[in-house]
This record gives C-alpha cells, structure tokens and sequence, in this order.
C-alpha cells in the first residue's frame, strides 16, 4: 500500500476537514517558560506534594497496623488484622481516591516513575516534571513523618513503612519485581488515559485533562495498584513507586532500609520507560488509518 496514503488516527488531515474522533493533544516542549509564570503551575506542584503526604500517611499506617496485629508478642491471633489483601486494598483504594480528587488539578500523578513515563512522552514540560518529582518525594517523607510523629514506638519497631528486600529473594528477583509491576501501572496509565479512547469506535470513554483521568480512569489505576501489591508485598514490599520507597526509607532510617534502596529507584524508573516505549512505539505505531482502503488497524 502506498504510505503516502497512510495518515496517523486522528489526525487533523485536510481530506477528512479536520473531523476526527477524538482531540490529539499537542506534545509538551521540553522547556515552556510561560508555565513558569501561571499559577495553575505552582497549583499543581501543592496537589501533588499533598496528595501523596496523604497516600504515605495512610498506606504506612495501614502497613504498621497489620504488622502490630499479627505480631505474636502483642496478639495470640495470628489471622486479626486487615492482612496483606487488606494492605494491598489501602494502596489501591488511595491511588484511586487522590488520582480521582487531583487530576483536574495536576493530573493526579502521585509517582516519580509515572511522572517520568509522561515526561519521556512529552505529556509534560522538564520543569513540571522535576517540580512534580520533589514534591512526591516531599509529601511522601512528610507523610511518613506525620506516622512517626504520632506512633514513634510503633514505627520504629514496625519497620516504617520501608520497602526491603524480603529473606530469600536476590537483588535480581527483587528489581525484576519492581520493573514488572511498574510496568503494569504505568501501562494501566497509559492506556486508560489515551485521548482515543473518546473515538467513536471505543466502548469505554476517558475525559482527560494533562494527559491524566478526569472521570473513568483512577479506578483500573486503582486496581492494577492494588493487583501488584498482591502479587509483590512478599518480595520487595512493593515500591512501584519512587517516593513512597524513599519517604519511608528517610523516616525509618535504618540501614537496611537503605541497602538495596537502589532498586527501588531503577526499578520504576526501568519499568516506566519499558511502558511508555511499548505503549507509544509498538502499540500506538499501528493505530493508523488507511485512507486509502478505508480501514482501520488496531
């Protein structure tokens, strides 16, 4: 077939008179100056900074609870507490609800990884990205300072919340766990956010502002948090999440929390880029439409 023929799905092309499906956004310079002086910036950098202060401050304490409920010196049943499902459910749940309260606002990223993924898609600017990422990392240390502030005695001797690598599992087992389930978040993202999903062809519609859900999308965002969880809290505690690994990490302070803490930064960072390069140059590489014959590959 001729590739002349050949045009990008959705495309604002002159033989269809810019009727499209759904709207394209604009890839995101690397450097936007003007951003730089609205207050709908700095706006966002607050949200995510207080979103994720909120998921450390409750998912750790989740965490701590557990582990004090299930400790055979304070409690002679083995089975109270909420459980790993229950762990696992608090990390989700509250993706979903801070992903749900803040994607209007700064597109409800919550994860340096995610946040990187977005970058390397040029959903977002350098600038954003990096103000982003300090502030995620700063919620989730101040998130985790509020636990210790509040149950010192339980923290410190509940761990604090830190990813560690589990006893019997390698550094390869471990960063293979982390790669792969930040893989599944950032491609849940990806796909769940994708502005062709308003095509009319699609069964399942997706309002989105930055690049992030408005509507539908924090929920399977949600789930695919929480199926990770289930499958790698007994490996690595689960990280998939730059910020949360290193708040707890900062506040715990122990040196086993710092041992393999690389991994819980090259990981996520590997992961994300793995979805990000699948999503965008495998998948999307066959979005196209033929004009010519009036077909659509999927």
């Amino acid at each position: 077939m001729d590739s002349e023929n050949d045009i990008e799905e959705g495309v604002n092309d002159p033989r269809n008179d810019g009727d499209k499906d759904y709207e394209q956004p604009l890839a995101a310079r690397i450097i936007e100056v003007e951003e730089l002086t609205k207050w709908s910036f700095y706006r966002a950098i607050v949200a995510e900074f207080v979103a994720t202060f909120l998921f450390l401050y409750i998912t750790v304490l989740t965490v701590i609870g557990y582990k004090s409920q299930t400790d055979a010196t304070r409690n002679s049943d083995q089975c109270g507490g909420v459980g790993i499902l229950g762990v696992a459910w608090a990390f989700g749940g509250m993706i979903f609800v801070l992903v749900y309260n803040t994607a209007g606002i700064s597109g409800g990223h919550l994860n340096p990884a995610v946040t990187f993924a977005l970058f390397l898609g040029r959903k977002v600017t350098l600038p954003r990205a990096l103000m982003y990422i300090l502030a995620q990392c700063s919620g989730a240390t101040c998130g985790c300072g509020m636990v210790k502030a509040f149950q010192r005695a339980y923290y410190i001797g509940y761990g604090g919340g830190a990813n560690e690598l589990s006893q019997g599992y390698g550094r390869g087992t471990g960063l293979g766990a982390e790669i792969i389930g930040t893989f599944i978040l950032v491609y849940t993202v990806l796909s769940t956010t994708d502005p062709k999903r308003n095509a009319r062809d699609s069964h399942v519609p997706v309002i989105s502002c930055f690049g992030m859900p408005k509507v539908l999308a924090p929920l399977p965002i949600g789930f695919a948090v929480f199926m990770v969880h289930l499958a790698t809290i007994p490996i690595t505690g689960t990280g998939i999440n730059p910020a949360r690994s290193l708040g707890a990490a900062v506040m715990y302070n122990k040196k086993k929390s710092w041992d393999d803490h690389w991994i819980f930064w090259v990981g996520p960072m590997v992961g994300a880029a793995g979805a990000q390069f699948y999503y965008e140059h495998i998948l999307q590489a066959h979005l196209t439409l033929y004009h010519h014959h009036h077909h659509i590959t999927r």
